[in-house]
């Protein structure tokens, strides 16, 4: 069974930080993309940053310089640092992972991350 558990998330003032991580187990972790969505109320769900291969990553537009995804294959964990944080960073954080040759694609349950202004 496939279980991605994410942790770090909470309430923030803005221009503070948080580091998320998520924990896979059921996978062959380096096998897999792994990445970040998030969800704030009322809009879609949109991509915050992924790994596009082994050490390559793509970031959504407003996120770059300040969020940085990193992983730990040996502990079958992805982090998610987020700096200088703003109030329009409020969303529940997804755990996302691919197969890197494509296949079923897994999500954790989601952390929810406050930024207060």
């Amino acid at each position: 069974q496939v279980q991605l558990v994410e942790s770090g998330g909470g309430l923030v003032q803005a221009g503070g930080s948080l580091r998320l991580s998520c924990t896979a187990s059921g996978i062959v972790f380096s096998n897999n993309a792994m990445g970040w969505y998030r969800q704030a109320p009322g809009k879609q769900r949109e991509l915050v940053a992924i790994f596009t291969s082994d050490s390559a990553t793509t970031y959504e537009d407003s996120v770059k310089g300040r969020f940085a995804i990193s992983r730990d294959n040996a502990k079958s964990t992805v982090y998610l640092q987020m700096n200088s944080l703003q109030p329009e960073d409020t969303a529940v954080y997804y755990c996302y992972a691919r197969p890197w040759r494509g296949g079923m694609n897994y999500w954790g349950k989601g952390t929810l991350v406050t930024v207060s202004s």
